[in-house]
């Protein structure tokens, strides 16, 4: 099968099968990215998340509401812990690095006429754009939690408008205020197209990630149930193997990113046809390879 194009116009269905299609097609240079520069944040979360796993159930076991003891009484209030904070902020970095990764990724791909760039191409972009979309990203969850707060609607309404913000940023190389208004500009009439595909790749995220994690749960209920008697308690060899098939099921979200950066080449490309435009201005104008002998009549 030959490697699709990227920037094209595309209905519904087909945004949904491009995404598995160039997925698919990319698998082991994406899968190999996203170890390389998300590889240390997914450590980072793994081993707070499993520390902040074994404090949470030693809290829950030494609560008792009806001791007068301060430390027992105010149990549930030692969940929040420095721990629990640091595997917010280590999970927020990750996302942010699956998302730079993938968009750099698809950046890169693009210019390189369906090529798959190297290492160091990846290392440039990823440097570049990190801090950025990081900050950005922030300033879009605080616009979103805002919009759901406003009686939920205008949060839903919000919600696949900014999810294009980044991927604006990263693709078009822009800035955050020109991405948000490129992004309101660019859904504009095609609003329920955008939020239909992000509930059904939510969906099959979802689903996929679920499936990921049911050993995961059988063997805290397994872990339960031989220790019921004490209460509720968790190994650390559960909570390992908790963390590591939580984190396995995050490689998803490349499905996510790639399903985004399709929606904005169709919204690009059924608006101002961006794409036939480039082609149009370089057409006579591409030096020929210096390998090739010229023809002669």
């Amino acid at each position: 099968m030959p490697n699709i194009e990227l920037a094209k116009p595309r209905d519904f269905g087909e945004i949904i099968n491009d995404t598995f299609t160039f997925t698919r097609q990319n698998f082991k240079p994406l899968l190999k990215y996203f170890f390389i520069f998300c590889g240390i944040f997914m450590l980072a979360t793994a081993a707070t998340s499993v520390l902040n796993q074994i404090n949470m159930v030693r809290s829950v076991n030494n609560f008792n509401p009806n001791s007068f003891d301060a430390d027992r009484r105010f149990g549930p209030l030692a969940l929040f812990t420095p721990t629990y904070f640091l595997n917010l902020l280590f999970l927020l970095l990750e996302y942010i690095a699956i998302s730079v990764t993938v968009l750099c990724y698809i950046t890169l791909y693009k210019q390189k006429q369906n090529n798959i760039p190297t290492s160091e191409e990846m290392w440039g972009y990823f440097k570049f754009y990190f801090l950025k979309i990081l900050g950005s990203s922030i300033l879009i969850t605080l616009v979103v939690v805002v919009g759901f707060f406003l009686c939920i609607v205008p949060g839903i309404y919000l919600y696949p408008i900014m999810s294009l913000v980044i991927v604006i940023m990263v693709i078009e190389n822009t800035s955050f205020g020109y991405a948000f208004n490129q992004s309101f500009r660019l859904i504009k009439d095609n609003w329920w197209v955008t939020f239909g595909v992000f509930v059904v790749m939510g969906i099959i995220i979802g689903v996929a990630g679920m499936i990921v994690t049911i050993p995961a749960a059988l063997i805290n209920v397994f872990n339960l149930v031989l220790h019921i008697k004490n209460g509720t308690t968790i190994s650390v060899g559960a909570a390992i193997a908790t963390t590591v098939l939580t984190e396995i099921g995050h490689i998803f979200h490349i499905l996510t990113i790639v399903s985004s950066a399709l929606i904005y080449f169709n919204l690009t490309e059924s608006k101002e046809g961006t794409n036939l435009l480039e082609r149009m201005n370089q057409f006579g104008t591409n030096a020929p390879d210096g390998n090739i002998t010229p023809e002669e009549y």
